[in-house]
């Protein structure tokens, strides 16, 4: 007699076929966007029936909010120098292995609305974390400055593929941002004016 507990019950097969899903609709979200990926393309990833996949999803925009739903970042908090070193350890893990659920995102922020949506929630979290740690008038600027430059070595590094950045070690760009960051976020609490 067969053991009950090797059996693999149908929630758990249900469970298996969506995760194969999930993972095959990340990778050509993250790989050609959401405009160019299929339901039919990550069908044939899934190795199941492109009708399966609506089954379990019921259209191509609610299998791409699941596909690309990421946890948020972690709270940064402290003086800005603690900020400063917080962000530059989580662009460092970014460098070496940025989450697929996070490239099929970026991938597809500039042609499709969710997923432009889903990029400015995350940086709105992580801009007002900064902001408030910044003592400085411009906290805002500055911060939107130190996300706009993040966002660009993550872009530039894993869907860009820039000569010189895609291969760079992490620690090596790391160094050369940590003064361009901490310039951005260490402030004396006074906006300096431009000298003529």
């Amino acid at each position: 007699m067969a053991n009950d507990s090797s059996r693999v019950t149908r929630a758990q097969k249900r469970w298996q076929t969506e995760s194969r899903i999930l993972v095959a609709a990340r990778e050509g979200f993250a790989r050609s966007g959401y405009e160019r990926t299929t339901i039919r393309a990550v069908a044939e990833a899934a190795q199941v029936d492109p009708g399966l996949v609506m089954h379990y999803f019921n259209s191509k925009e609610e299998l791409f909010l699941r596909a690309t739903s990421v946890p948020g970042d972690e709270t940064i908090d402290g003086s800005s120098a603690d900020i400063v070193e917080s962000l530059l350890s989580s662009l460092a893990d970014r460098l070496v292995t940025e989450p697929t659920a996070s490239l099929a995102l970026l991938r597809s922020m500039l042609t499709h609305e969710q997923a432009r949506d889903g990029v400015r929630r995350t940086a709105a979290d992580q801009l007002e974390q900064i902001s408030r740690a910044i003592e400085s008038d411009d906290a805002a600027l500055r911060g939107s400055l130190i996300s706009a430059t993040i966002l660009g070595v993550i872009l530039g590094r894993h869907l860009l593929e820039l000569d010189g950045l895609k291969d760079a070690p992490p620690q090596e760009i790391i160094d050369l941002l940590r003064p361009v960051i901490s310039a951005l976020a260490v402030t004396d609490g006074r906006r300096e004016e431009p000298r003529d």
